[in-house]
């Protein structure tokens, strides 16, 4: 389902109860590449369907379509904690389908979460990546995002220890 033969951009809208199964089977496919998420096992429709409706909806969740109506990606703003001080801030997930990675819908998405952010009166937003994940790195830098710091074999993932990057980005 890449876009590569179709010269249109591709759209971003709010995300709808019918787009879960194809959230799903992205957010499946980063758990199990284990490029995009320190999750280890994947979801089911019963797990979507709980998260998607235990949001607030402050903290949306978005789409990318290709020019045949085809979620190619998906991101989302979480709450970064739930203490009052931190209501300004917001986490950041970009998730995009395999083979569609590496044609710029990253960026259109974080553009996209930006203006959700913008709208729901968040003046900051964060992430976590992989500290290996250079192409990930590269995109939010390239969106405005600064690097924090690095969280040393913060997780355990399939044996492994892993090293986390953070980011942050202010957006007033």
């Amino acid at each position: 389902m890449t876009n590569k033969d179709s010269q249109a951009t591709p759209t971003i809208r709010i995300a709808r109860v019918a787009d879960l199964p194809e959230i799903l089977r992205i957010y499946n496919q980063g758990i199990e590449t284990r490029l995009a998420t320190m999750e280890s096992e994947t979801k089911d429709m019963e797990y979507m369907k709980q998260w998607y409706h235990n949001r607030n909806p402050r903290y949306q969740v978005i789409v990318l379509e290709n020019d045949k109506n085809q979620v190619i990606g998906w991101a989302s703003l979480s709450p970064f904690s739930h203490r009052v001080c931190y209501a300004g801030i917001a986490e950041v997930s970009i998730y995009i389908e395999n083979g569609s990675q590496g044609n710029g819908y990253g960026k259109i998405l974080m553009q996209g979460l930006e203006n959700v952010a913008k709208k729901n009166d968040f003046h900051k937003l964060v992430l976590n990546t992989f500290a290996d994940n250079i192409p990930g790195q590269q995109l939010y830098k390239s969106s405005g995002f600064r690097e924090v710091g690095t969280y040393y074999r913060q997780g355990l993932l399939d044996g492994q220890w892993v090293d986390v990057t953070i980011m942050e980005k202010l957006l007033i």
